[in-house]
């Protein structure tokens, strides 16, 4: 840095303020400062100001895949508002095992990070323990619900099971199914089925079930899980899915065996992928704002590691869309 400095003929305390606060340097220093860096191809020893700092830019960010579409948006939101204030991401899956989350957490905070980022507000009693007793920033995301271990953002998914099944209800269904996979460890699956269940019972005339399977989803899950639940309940005329991938299962499905959507059998899936308005029929979904929670708990976090104030609402509700189309 001192190099970069003397380069830019500029004071090694306005190289350092460039690269924590970019916007705090003037234009004409930004451009000296960054002919300097290239002509010398410097690289900042983040581990040097983590020392300095006690802690570094690095935000831990812990998903439960990282082959899950749903929270792809979310972390590539979170990278480029959290990258404007040189604050970098690790990113890490659990593959839905809070037992591998808590080796995440200990991992990320012998890194000294900035903040840490979990997926829900279901984790094992020894990772929240670590995060209270380290006074990281802490946000949860995706999900609301019990006190979170700081600040969360997310949505209530017993809410979008009562919307499902609202929607299904109002369209004059009564044989009504959740279908769902690898909901033993996707809780906030489990939620919205017991969501759907819930209001489906309350309404008076409704019967309604719960099908699932352990698998991961995909389209072939789906497929399975319409085919069993036409043995089961040959009557059925309303499905709401854990996910799209499953509904689009269920609609490849319907097709091989000539069951009319949505005339016959009315589909509603959770997430609104990219093929879900392109499939035939369009699928009807809930969209989760993926970006919205990504931007707010990158918000939180910038917020809380500026030394500026913060925010007291420490936990926000972003809601989610339901997002009518030919299936039902």
């Amino acid at each position: 840095m001192m190099d970069v400095a003397a380069r830019a003929e500029l004071s090694p305390s306005t190289v350092s303020l460039y690269f924590r606060k970019p916007d705090a340097v003037s234009p004409s220093a930004s451009r000296s400062i960054a002919q300097a860096i290239e002509a010398l191809s410097y690289v900042p020893n983040l581990m040097a100001g983590g020392l300095a700092a006690a802690s570094s830019r690095a935000v831990s960010i812990i998903v439960p895949s990282v082959r899950n579409a749903f929270f792809a948006e979310t972390v590539a939101t979170m990278q480029a508002e959290l990258g404007k204030e040189r604050l970098q991401v690790m990113l890490g899956h659990t593959e839905y095992s809070e037992r591998e989350e808590e080796n995440l957490v200990r991992m990320a905070l012998s890194w000294a990070p900035a903040a840490v980022v979990l997926t829900g507000l279901s984790h094992t009693n020894a990772t929240r323990k670590l995060l209270r007793d380290s006074n990281v920033p802490v946000v949860e995301i995706w999900e609301l619900g019990s006190e979170p271990i700081d600040m969360a953002v997310g949505f209530h998914h017993e809410q979008v099971g009562q919307a499902a099944a609202n929607h299904l209800i109002q369209r004059g269904r009564k044989r009504l199914v959740f279908l769902g996979a690898r909901m033993q460890e996707d809780r906030r699956a489990a939620f919205r089925a017991e969501g759907f269940l819930e209001t489906a019972r309350n309404a008076g005339g409704i019967v309604a079930d719960v099908i699932q399977h352990p698998a991961p989803s995909n389209a072939a899950v789906g497929a399975m899980l319409l085919a069993e639940t036409v043995r089961k309940f040959p009557d059925v005329d309303g499905i709401a899915c854990s996910n799209d991938h499953i509904a689009l299962g269920v609609i490849f499905e319907c097709q091989r065996l000539g069951i009319t959507i949505p005339q016959r059998l009315s589909v509603v899936g959770f997430g609104d992928l990219s093929f879900s308005a392109a499939c035939n029929p369009a699928l009807t979904t809930i969209r989760p704002p993926g970006d919205l929670i990504g931007t707010e708990a990158a918000r939180l976090i910038i917020e809380n590691t500026s030394g500026g104030s913060v925010n007291k609402q420490h936990v926000i509700d972003t809601r989610f869309t339901l997002l009518q189309r030919q299936s039902s």
